[in-house]
């Protein structure tokens, strides 16, 4: 028996519908782009949706690709089985052909049979299919074509062979090719719909043949396309006869990763077993989602990252590992994958750091966990029971990331267990909170109104060449419908053949500017591409009356667009001399390029020092001062990357992408407007450095003219503080650090005597208060006026004076609040703990408090009641001493 390897089954069929006129795309990134549905890709037709509605024109008709996809939350929740299954993963390939409104169902289903039958050998005696029950069209083909005997098409129910993209719109049967492993023993009239084992899905061709509106009335596309779906993982091992998927050399070298590092063996201990599976797949979903730019938060796609990430650490804990080892089995996941999905490779020290710091994080989450279960259990046993309630349970494995199985552990070894009723209970009403809660996530989602106007028309960007142009309308959109004309105070969405402005993309913010016809004139304040080639000019008819087929004048304002320009060329040097100042960790996370700034979010973990912003500052301005010319080339994406340009985080290329380069500072890949030449940009200053997540810091810069009047403002500024302090704007800086110092000395001066006074005396000494119990020195004394920070000190003033020593300050703070602090001597912490003292004598002034051993503050409001509150500490003070 021939044994394949995944790299061969993919270029396989990679190679196959290439050579028979398809496209090879590269994968897309995990997070989707215009699709407020999805968290993440979770299919392979999912970046050709709009091609496949015809919203969106490409220049090829058939394509090919393997998509990266994920499936672990809203309708395809797969996490609870990974890793007890054979099959269900986290993170796969989808290798995919599609059809957009190219061939359809006889050439969809003769090349996957002859790609099936003749280049991966798969007997097709093994082999059944099935059909939707009404799609008489797909069944002729497979009996009359193909030449499967009709005991071999299984029609189904619209449940297993219909496919819909929503509850109305595009949608058709398909067809589903199945491996036989023969008939189940007491089995009768099985077939693939059922979950006996017999057969196994692995092919799936999806018809899109029809439009489906409200009413569920059905009409057929002028141009039905063709999605087709196979699942790498378990194409490989229906061909290596596997049955389990971790069978495969996509999990074996990671799956040995984790062995080494667990000192386990598979097939050793059933539940070791799963606990090395759900690390092998947990560890390539952490690895790729980090590589597309992902990060662990607490929310969305991130929180997503986070439970898995977590969820494989648990498992390590069960596998025995003590401390953070899943950034090792992610390196073994980029050494197998990194050759196929190069950002991988590009990104390896950058996802490993990441993932061993949220292990790190977790690991401390882990520990408190731990501390609270051991609380948990000495509760339970004091109250005479076995069992630890549901609620305990489920909030250990929701906030502590405890596993129900270490739980159990934990607990048999007291001889205890958990309420699994009680903690299912939990789950389900969480699971029920976030069905509720979930609104889907990702970018704004495409209005139908554009998805149908960009099958129709398309907008050509001229803007590189030229900043006036003319064109004819096209259409016009006020409030969102279709309009024919638009008059004087409209605001309406302008649709032109051709524009010099650009539309807002990869940070840019769109042109503006003004559009004028024989009839009316628009000033234009945005514009956006929102489907496919569409182009949009949103504003404001300020004059006039604006028709549909009229021709119009569009001119960008040139101003605008030139400070737009030097920022957007400015974030290129940033970017570059960020990676050579701090690191190539620095990758860019978002940016904004406007025409009054530039913001550039990227990738780091402490705050840039001063040093550093100079040092990045000097090296962007050494470029602009040495003028180098900036080269804009159209290259294959492929051959771009592999040059060296930087392709960025969250970015969709297209298979041919515009490299823009200034000498041997920068190359990136870039659609925006750029300078000629470095010198145009005139000067950048960095104005802010913050913080805005973890790990990601942002940089807010100026250029040119903004720049300039940044540094003017400064300056005026500085020279009207010099004015103020009497001194040269250059001795500002000592002068005010003088007067800060004087007045540091001064407060101190003052809490001092404000002290002495509080305590009757000289702040040396004060033995009026002071009573001796035995060996112990007593203090207690009632105030007016101090704070806490003031009580504080005097608490400290108080103990250095006697020992051994407890001392009780109360004192009424004002506007009915009252202040207490309670200090011992190191020697008493034990016998007369300052914060159980505290608890005494701060209900009796209706408040509550609490500290240390060796001191406690506390407050309440009942001013009234001081006196009681100084007697309740002597009470306490003698009931301990006892």
């Amino acid at each position: 028996m021939v044994v394949w390897a995944a790299r061969d089954v993919r270029e396989t069929f990679l190679s196959f519908f290439e050579e028979r006129g398809h496209t090879r795309v590269a994968s897309s990134a995990l997070v989707p782009e215009n699709d407020a549905t999805l968290l993440f890709v979770n299919s392979g037709m999912v970046p050709f949706k709009r091609a496949l509605t015809g919203e969106e024109k490409r220049a090829y008709t058939r394509a090919v690709s393997t998509q990266k996809c994920m499936r672990v939350s809203g309708k395809h929740n797969d996490l609870e089985e990974v890793g007890r299954s054979a099959r269900h993963h986290t993170f796969f390939e989808m290798l995919g052909n599609f059809s957009f409104g190219d061939y359809f169902k006889h050439d969809a289903i003769r090349l996957a049979w002859e790609l099936i039958t003749e280049h991966y050998r798969i007997d097709p005696a093994d082999l059944v299919v099935s059909v939707f029950r009404e799609d008489d069209e797909a069944a002729d083909i497979w009996e009359r074509e193909i030449g499967l005997p009709p005991s071999k098409i299984y029609r189904l129910d619209e449940d297993e062979n219909f496919w819909a993209m929503g509850d109305t719109g595009p949608c058709g049967p398909c067809t589903e090719i199945h491996l036989d492993r023969g008939p189940i023993p007491g089995v009768v009239n099985d077939d693939p719909s059922s979950e006996s084992g017999r057969f196994l899905e692995f092919w799936n061709l999806v018809f899109m043949q029809f439009n489906r509106d409200a009413a569920g009335n059905m009409e057929p596309l002028p141009k039905p396309s063709v999605d087709t779906g196979a699942g790498l993982e378990r194409v490989v091992t229906v061909l290596n006869g596997m049955q389990s998927t971790y069978e495969t050399d996509l999990f074996t070298p990671i799956l040995a990763r984790a062995q080494e590092l667990a000192g386990v063996s598979l097939g050793s201990d059933p539940d070791k077993d799963v606990s090395l599976k759900v690390v092998a797949d947990h560890a390539r979903a952490v690895a790729f989602l980090i590589g597309d730019g992902v990060l662990p938060a607490n929310e969305g796609r991130g929180y997503v990252l986070r439970r898995i990430l977590r969820r494989a650490s648990r498992h390590g804990v069960l596998l025995g590992i003590d401390g953070p080892f899943l950034h090792s089995v992610a390196g073994a996941v980029i050494d197998e994958m990194g050759g196929v999905f190069p950002e991988l490779e590009e990104r390896r020290d950058y996802v490993i750091d990441r993932v061993q710091r949220e292990e790190e994080r977790f690991l401390e989450t882990l520990r408190k966990g731990l501390s609270l279960l051991e609380d948990e259990i000495g509760e339970a046993k004091a109250a005479g029971t076995d069992v630890l309630p549901g609620p305990v349970v489920f909030r250990l494995y929701d906030t502590f990331g405890f596993p129900v199985d270490l739980t159990d552990d934990i607990l048999r070894g007291r001889g205890m267990h958990a309420d699994q009723e009680g903690f299912r209970s939990e789950m389900e009403a969480q699971r029920s909170r976030s069905r509720q809660a979930w609104k889907g996530s990702g970018d704004e989602g495409v209005a139908a109104i554009y998805g149908r106007m960009a099958s129709e028309l398309s907008t050509s960007f001229v803007g590189f060449q030229t900043l006036e142009h003319a064109a004819p309308v096209l259409a016009i959109l006020r409030g969102g419908e279709p309009v024919d004309e638009a008059t004087a105070g409209d605001e309406i969405e302008l649709i032109v053949a051709e524009t010099p402005f650009y539309a807002e993309s990869g940070g840019q913010v769109g042109d503006v500017g003004a559009v004028k016809t024989p009839g009316g004139e628009l000033n234009v304040n945005d514009v956006q591409r929102p489907s496919g080639e569409l182009v949009v000019h949103r504003g404001k008819v300020t004059s006039g009356v604006i028709r549909v087929g009229e021709s119009a004048r569009l001119a960008v304002d040139t101003e605008a667009r030139a400070a737009t320009v030097r920022n957007h060329s400015g974030t290129h040097l940033l970017h570059a001399a960020l990676r050579e100042v701090v690191g190539p960790q620095a990758m860019q996370r978002g940016s904004l390029v406007s025409p009054d700034r530039l913001r550039f979010d990227f990738n780091h973990d402490s705050p840039l020092t001063e040093e550093e912003i100079e040092r990045i500052e000097d090296r962007v301005n050494t470029w602009i001062e040495a003028n180098d010319a900036g080269a804009i080339r159209t290259m294959d994406y492929k051959a771009a990357v592999d040059a060296g340009a930087m392709a960025l985080f969250g970015e969709k290329y297209t298979d041919d992408v515009r490299v823009v380069s200034f000498g041997d500072v920068s190359t990136e890949l870039c659609g925006g407007t750029h300078a000629t030449a470095t010198g145009d940009i005139g000067l950048l200053k960095i104005i802010s450095e913050t913080g805005i997540a973890s790990g990601v810091r942002r940089i807010e810069a100026l250029t040119g003219l903004g720049a300039l009047h940044h540094l003017r403002e400064q300056q005026r500024t500085l020279r009207e503080l010099g004015e103020l302090l009497k001194v040269p704007a250059n001795q500002a800086a000592d002068r005010i650090r003088k007067i800060l110092e004087e007045r540091k000395a001064a407060e101190k001066e003052i809490a001092s005597l404000k002290r002495a006074q509080l305590q009757g005396g000289s702040s040396s000494g004060d033995s009026g208060s002071w009573e001796q119990q035995g060996e112990l020195w007593c203090y207690a004394r009632k105030l007016e006026g101090a704070n806490g920070k003031e009580l504080r000190a005097m608490v400290d003033d108080l103990r250095n004076q006697k020992s051994p020593a407890v001392v009780c300050l109360v004192s009424d703070a004002g506007e009915g609040k009252v202040a207490v602090a309670i200090g011992v001597t190191p020697e008493l912490r034990d016998r007369l703990p300052a914060g159980e003292l505290m608890k005494d004598v701060a209900k009796v002034v209706g408040g509550k408090g609490g500290g240390r051993p060796d001191f406690a503050q506390g407050g309440g409001t009942d001013v009234s009641r001081i006196d009681d509150a100084l007697a309740a500490f002597g009470t306490a003070v003698a009931s301990r001493l006892a």
